[in-house]
Formats: C-alpha cells, structure tokens, sequence
C-alpha cells in the first residue's frame, strides 16, 4: 500500500474510534437519567402509598419505596462515575493512534 492510503486508513480508524466513543459517552448519560427516572418512580409511588390505598403498614410501604428511590439514584451515580472513568482511560488509547497518524504526515 502506498503512503496516502495508509493515510485515509489511520483517519478512518480514528474517526470511527471518536464516534465509538461519543456513542459510549451518550449511552452512559442514558442509563444514568434511566436510573434517576426509576429513582423517581419509586420515590412518587413512596409519597402517593399511604393518600390513594387505606393498607395496613401503609407507611412502611412509603419508606420501603423511599429506601429504594434513594439505592437507585445512588447505584446509578456510581454507576455513571466508574463507567466515565473507564471511557476516560480508553480515550488515551484513541490519543496513540492519532499520534502515530501525524507523525506520518
């Protein structure tokens, strides 16, 4: 292969690595408001429990859906900050590649 197709491919691979890495960065933003909107079902279902249904227990049922609201939101920001550190460091490997394309130049 000559050197300017070497180029075109060096380009290409690295631009598809960019947007690999922009789909990841979107589909972790997505699953952290996934979890916030679950956190907040729970969490209105905790506050309307005891107001639309006469249980008994009612209000252990309110603070079981609170206690469960407030475990998701936590696992989803935890969820979110491991998954963003990972896609920080893969972001380096992306850096190697377009360090060894310009050198080509």
């Amino acid at each position: 292969m000559d050197s300017n197709t070497d180029h075109n491919i060096n380009k290409d691979l690295i631009l598809r690595e960019r947007l690999a890495l922009q789909r990841t960065v979107m589909a972790n933003n997505s699953t952290l408001l996934s979890f916030i909107r679950t956190s907040l079902y729970f969490a209105i279902a905790g506050l309307s429990v005891e107001n639309l249904l006469k249980v008994n227990y009612g209000r252990w049922f309110e603070i079981g859906f609170w206690v469960a609201a407030i475990i998701l939101f936590i696992i989803g920001l935890i969820n979110y900050f491991i998954q963003k550190k990972k896609i920080r460091e893969s972001e380096m490997h992306i850096g190697d590649y377009k360090l060894d394309w310009e050198q080509k130049k």
